[in-house]
Parts: C-alpha cells; sequence; structure tokens
C-alpha cells in the first residue's frame, strides 16, 4: 500500500469503523502472510492457506480503496 493511501487511512480511520476494521485484517493478514513467506519451503496446505489468506488480502485492501474514493 502506498504511503499516502496510509496517511490517509489513520487520518480518517477514527471516524470509519468499516475502514477501522478493514485496516486491522489487512496488517493481521500482512503478519500471517509475512510467516509463511518466511519459511523455505511451504507443504500443499500451507501453500493453499498462502494463496487464500493472499486473495482475503487483496478483497480488503480493494474494499479499503474504495471506501478512501470518498475521502479524497
Amino acid at each position: 500500500m502506498e504511503a499516502r493511501d496510509e496517511q490517509l487511512i489513520l487520518s480518517v480511520v477514527d471516524r470509519d469503523p468499516e475502514l477501522k476494521r478493514l485496516h486491522e485484517e489487512h496488517l493481521q493478514l500482512e503478519r500471517q502472510l509475512a510467516q509463511l513467506n518466511h519459511k523455505g519451503f511451504l507443504n500443499a496446505e500451507e501453500e493453499v492457506e498462502r494463496k487464500r489468506l493472499q486473495k482475503v488480502k487483496l478483497a480488503g485492501k480493494d474494499r479499503m480503496m474504495e471506501i478512501l474514493s470518498r475521502y479524497r
């Protein structure tokens, strides 16, 4: 996410509960993906989970961008 978007999120997150929830979820998903990506090798189950987390994260980011467009 761009620094400009991150700054905008932080400036309006207290006024928008959905944006706050999505941002917290986004950060949690980033941490989970970082843990999986840190492993040298992923078994099939871990690879499926990594793909699922990426999809959820992307969908959440898309929704955050929709919300941010109202504040721009």
